[in-house]
This record gives structure tokens, C-alpha cells and sequence, in this order.
């Protein structure tokens, strides 16, 4: 069980554990104002309980293609201060219908191309592009996102590109933010938000440092991460 300062998640159940990723992507994404949010391959839940927290409005559903991540999902949802705001719902994003569209689409998506597959089919289902391929995300996000709705997604840096191919055509860029996790290191991690409509004429990208490189957090993570993580060592 991980604790947080408003909220728990087990992660027991789920192929994909609470890992660093998921937190990146819940403190940076813009949900302000946003109503309806959809959270792809939400695993136990965390982008989505982190959303919920950050926004008291908003109704925030999770889908994912595993029965076992839905339930624990659903566990960790029904145990948090905002279990009438959430569901989790065991459907793949591909054949997703919704009545209404989303304000905003977030997801760590599955990154794994060339690599070879986890003996855990499970696990291999949680972070293989077999399973959601970067089209079949930018596909759903242009389907279900309203006019002014944007795409949020965190992924290998090396991964970043591809999937900007991916949306060419389709999505803008307008946010974007590179992760190095030791000052002095190469990015490891890149942070994407995407519009429906081409609205900047150039994205705006910046950085952040997660550690020193004697490996204590520095102030900018501490500052973003400040509102959840209980004390970070």
C-alpha cells in the first residue's frame, strides 16, 4: 500500500506498479477547468486519484484491458475522498464509446516496441505496444476529445518522437516537458500535451531536474510533488 497525503493505492493486483511515470504525469497535467477527463490504461488508478485531488470537479473515468488492474482500481477509487468522481472500466480505448466527450485524455501509455516480451503476459500487456499501439491512442484521443480538448501522455524520451509522427496531422503539440532524472544526465523522460487545434505557432518546452547528483531531490521536484508524496527521502 502507497501512501499519500490524501490518498492510498495498492498495487497488488495491477501488471504495472506505482512507479514515478504515473506521479510525472498527475502533477503536470493542466486539468484546470476541465469537467470530463479519461484516463488510458489506468492501471491501479494513481494519474487518475492525482486528477481528482487536483480538481475538485471534475468526474474522471479509468479504462483498462486487464480485469485484474479494473478491480484494484476500483478498490483504490472506493476508498478515496472522491469515489463519486471516479470509475474504472474494463474496456479496451479502441472500441470506447462514450455519450459524452472528454475535456481532457491522459495516459502512460505502452512503450515497448522492439523489446522482448515479459514472461508475464500480464505485465507484457501493460507496457507492449501490441496492445495500444501510438495510432490506436492518437485515434481514440481525436474521437473522444471535445474541439478544445488536449491529450496528455508521458513516455521514454527516445519514445517521444515517434509518437509526434504518430500524431502529425491529427494533434499539435503545445506543452512539453523533459525529464532528466540526475542533474547532468540526459532526459530520460518527456512529458507531451497535445491539441486538436493548432493554436501555438511553437510548443512550449522546458525542463525539469528530479535529483542532485548526490541523489537528493531538488526543489523544483520537491515543489511539484509537494501536494502528495508524504516526505520524500
Amino acid at each position: 500500500m502507497f501512501r499519500f497525503k490524501q490518498f492510498s493505492v495498492s498495487d497488488e493486483r495491477s501488471a504495472m506498479k506505482i512507479g514515478t511515470d504515473g506521479v510525472l504525469l498527475g502533477v503536470w497535467a493542466d486539468v484546470e477547468g476541465d469537467s470530463r477527463i479519461l484516463d488510458v490504461g489506468t492501471g491501479t488508478g494513481l494519474i487518475a486519484l492525482m486528477l481528482a485531488q487536483r480538481n475538485v470537479n471534475a468526474i474522471i473515468t479509468g479504462v483498462d484491458i486487464s480485469k485484474d488492474a479494473v478491480e484494484e482500481a476500483c478498490d483504490n477509487f472506493g476508498a478515496s475522498p472522491w469515489a463519486e468522481r471516479l470509475e474504472a472500466m474494463e474496456c479496451d480505448v479502441r472500441s470506447f464509446v462514450s455519450d459524452e466527450k472528454f475535456d481532457h485524455i491522459v495516459s502512460n501509455p505502452p512503450y515497448f516496441v522492439d523489446s522482448l516480451h515479459s514472461p508475464d503476459a500480464q505485465r507484457t500487456m501493460a507496457r507492449h505496444t501490441s496492445s495500444l499501439k501510438f495510432d490506436d491512442l492518437v485515434a481514440a484521443a481525436v474521437r473522444l476529445l471535445r474541439p478544445e480538448g488536449r491529450l496528455s501522455v508521458i513516455l521514454p524520451t527516445e519514445c517521444a518522437m515517434q509518437f509526434r509522427f504518430a500524431a502529425f496531422g491529427h494533434l499539435w503539440l503545445h506543452r512539453q516537458l523533459d525529464v532528466v532524472t540526475k542533474d547532468g544526465d540526459a532526459p530520460r523522460r518527456t512529458l507531451m500535451e497535445f491539441c486538436l487545434t493548432d493554436k501555438p505557432l511553437m510548443p512550449t518546452v522546458t525542463n525539469l531536474t528530479m535529483r542532485h547528483r548526490d541523489s537528493s531531490y531538488t526543489e523544483e521536484y520537491r515543489k511539484l510533488t509537494k501536494e502528495f508524496y508524504i516526505s520524500l527521502r
